[in-house]
């Protein structure tokens, strides 16, 4: 998102002069710098820039869908005569062209991890899913209908900022907006993957999952410090790799396998476990169709693209070690290492464990 963001603040200054790509992935990375800060430091006010962000996201969706509304109405349906031409059939392919449509959804998941900052989240938790993924699914839908609209197949896959290519062709004098509301729209979902992200590695820590030093608050802001500096440095490692289509892919692929794990899990306790007490419960149906449309994603793609499930295969197993070392069975060096580590982190952010009384 970093790099979406970076994309449509520099084709507007350089449209004719092409910028390298360390250039890109320095503002990318001041960008998540910039906003790992604000959310360390003042959760409220984050909370107040989060929603001027979204404000503005829909507002520059709105602009793009009524852009294109327009111009159907004026008779551009060129693009859609011939909509399925070159359209392949092949299972593999569109389970790995599901992983980028993915992406643009992947928020739906994130307000579980804010559950203990929602106030009532047994009614609340519900009604966001039920409002919002409705509302967002029949936006990107209609936004996407407006740029095929204008800039056809080949123009909306061969764009780096799509948004702007979209403005200069059908917004005429308001196309020098777009790409500012664009911008602001992309900060805003990017502000919300750090602050969402860093609650699930602090409540994996508090669980014993992670090491204990993400499981640690500032005791001035009340933020997870150490778990937002710890997914920044991630993040910025993530800026290495060229291609930001690999890049979507191998993030997705994970993220879709532990998604069908939970949801599986959530299958297995409600046959071994009928008695427990659940405040949110779905139908049955749903969790199963759900199991069963995600292993088909994710194994699928293995015939086609095999070296994108294997990376990120690869990444998921990179931190097996990790826990192995330094939580579940740390060797009395390395553990000695990480009580010494976990200490000078904690001067220098100042922070502590929770305190579960409170």
């Amino acid at each position: 998102m970093a790099l979406t963001f970076t994309n449509n603040v520099v084709e507007p200054l350089f449209p004719n002069c092409p910028v390298n790509h360390i250039s890109r992935k320095l503002i990318a990375a001041s960008t998540i710098c910039i906003l790992t800060f604000i959310n360390a430091y003042d959760i409220k006010f984050t909370t107040r820039i989060q929603n001027v962000f979204m404000f503005t996201k829909i507002m520059a969706l709105v602009i793009i869908i009524i852009g294109g509304i327009v111009w159907i109405l004026r008779g551009g349906t060129e693009h859609f005569e011939n909509g399925w031409e070159g359209t392949k059939t092949s299972a593999a392919e569109w389970s790995v062209a599901f992983y980028s449509g993915i992406f643009s959804y992947s928020g739906w998941s994130y307000l579980n991890f804010m559950t203990e900052e929602l106030r009532d989240p047994y009614v609340n938790l519900p009604r966001a899913i039920y409002i919002s993924l409705p509302l967002v699914t029949v936006i990107y839908l209609l936004a996407n209908m407006s740029y095929l609209a204008v800039l056809g197949p080949v123009g909306v896959t061969s764009t780096e900022a799509i948004a702007v290519d979209f403005a200069d062709h059908a917004l005429g004098w308001f196309k020098w907006a777009m790409p500012t509301l664009v911008a602001v729209a992309i900060l805003g979902g990017l502000s919300v993957h750090i602050m969402t992200s860093s609650r699930m590695c602090f409540a994996g820590a508090r669980n014993g999952h992670m090491p204990e030093l993400l499981a640690h608050i500032n005791v001035k802001c009340m933020s997870p410090m150490p778990s937002l500096v710890f997914l920044m440095l991630m993040s910025l490692l993530m800026l290495i790799p060229n291609n930001l289509t690999s890049l979507i892919t191998y993030c997705t692929v994970v993220e879709s396998f532990f998604t069908t794990l939970s949801c599986s899990a959530v299958l297995w306790l409600r046959y071994k476990r009928p008695e427990l007490h659940r405040p949110i419960q779905v139908q049955l149906w749903i969790p199963v169709l759900f199991v069963v449309i995600s292993t088909m994603l994710l194994v699928v793609p293995v015939i086609s693209e095999p070296f994108a499930v294997l990376a990120g295969a690869g990444m998921t197993l990179a931190g097996v070690p990790v826990y192995l070392c330094l939580v579940r069975t740390t060797p009395s060096p390395i553990k000695r290492l990480s009580v010494r580590f976990t200490y000078f982190c904690q001067k220098i952010f100042l922070c502590v464990v929770e305190d579960k009384e409170e």
